[in-house]
């Protein structure tokens, strides 16, 4: 977690405390003791509200410039695109892709992976934030940083129990953290742990990618995310994964300024692969960025590092981004299924 400093404590717009209490009052937690939310609800809140929400403002948000707050693989360029169009074309395993569609789920506005690449496949198109993806046919459905971006269930061990975290509006104008009450019992939460422990549950990353693998379509399923298995989550991550991102940094303020921060956690790649397999994919795996473009793209690289000879050009630069451990190799995981 990165540190906190007294900007990382700016309170939330008059704004977002209004739809705040507005949520609350509709889940019937606005009594004695103020509004109530679950730190799910907020987070779903403070990242997909209609007109406040992060991922729904009308601004730039990723990128290398002093104004956006993170950036991603698409930042180096069309090479991560010419990357995934050939690395999917090895997972479709000798069918055509001609006949296939290209969908990209969550794709900034005015942008997407495939955007300005040449590409194999008999259509491409991208669905951003809201919009329904209506995925038939065949396809390769391709996401990039989409379900860590999902709404968490924060839970703490407290007296030998699970309890969730929720978010109060407070006497003041702001936001604080608290605990709700009654205890909780999951069968996918820890059976023990330390006192304090913090649980940052991704359910709305495993229930979103079950329903973008209902239906009859068929292809490949190819997600790049930040992700742990379960045995880490549940023993290796006192904290929780939870995180927030503004203007390039990171840091665990996470009720700071929402609306205009990045929110992000760890996805769990047993519960991803779960809800693949459940609706008949096979297959599922988890490599590395760096593994997974190795393995199935390795023509391609084989051929653009030919086709750029022996000096160190930006196609070059964006390349060891991608895939040398020390830059982004490591830090991004992909989770793949074919049906």
């Amino acid at each position: 977690m990165g540190s906190s400093t007294p900007d990382d404590q700016a309170p939330p717009s008059a704004e977002f405390l209004a739809a705040f209490r507005e949520r609350a009052v509709a889940g019937g937690r606005d009594g004695r003791d103020g509004a109530v939310l679950s730190f799910a609800e907020f987070m779903e809140l403070a990242l997909y509200h209609p007109g406040l929400g992060y991922y729904r403002r009308a601004r730039a948000r990723v990128g290398r410039s002093a104004e956006t707050d993170f950036y991603t693989a698409t930042s180096s360029g069309p090479i991560f695109g010419e990357l995934v169009a050939a690395a999917a074309v090895a997972l479709l395993d000798g069918a055509d892709p001609a006949g296939f569609t290209f969908v990209e789920i969550g794709a900034e506005p005015g942008g997407g992976v495939l955007a300005g690449v040449a590409h194999p496949f008999g259509t491409a198109r991208a669905v951003r934030v809201g919009e329904e993806p209506a995925l038939a046919g065949r396809c390769v459905v391709f996401s990039n940083e989409l379900f860590d971006a999902q709404p968490v269930r924060r839970f703490v061990r407290t007296g030998g129990a699970w309890r969730e975290l929720g978010v109060r509006a407070t006497e003041g104008g702001g936001l604080a953290e608290c605990v709700l009450p009654g205890a909780v019992a999951e069968s996918w939460l820890p059976a023990e742990a330390e006192e304090g422990y913090v649980f940052d549950a991704p359910r709305a990353a495993t229930e979103l990618a079950g329903r973008l693998a209902e239906g009859a379509w068929t292809g490949v399923f190819v997600a790049f995310d930040y992700g742990k298995w379960w045995v880490q989550l549940a023993g290796e991550c006192p904290g929780g994964t939870a995180r927030a991102y503004h203007r390039h940094r990171q840091h665990n303020a996470l009720l700071a300024r929402p609306g205009e921060q990045d929110l992000t956690a760890h996805v769990c790649w047993d519960w991803l692969e779960a809800a693949l397999t459940e609706r008949g994919f096979a297959g599922a795996a988890v490599d590395s960025q760096e593994a997974f473009f190795m393995r199935h793209a390795g023509g391609f690289l084989e051929k653009t590092l030919t086709a750029e000879g022996g000096g160190f050009s930006p196609r070059k630069r964006a390349l060891m981004q991608l895939l040398h451990p020390g830059n982004i190799g490591q830090k991004f995981q992909v989770r793949h299924a074919r049906r």
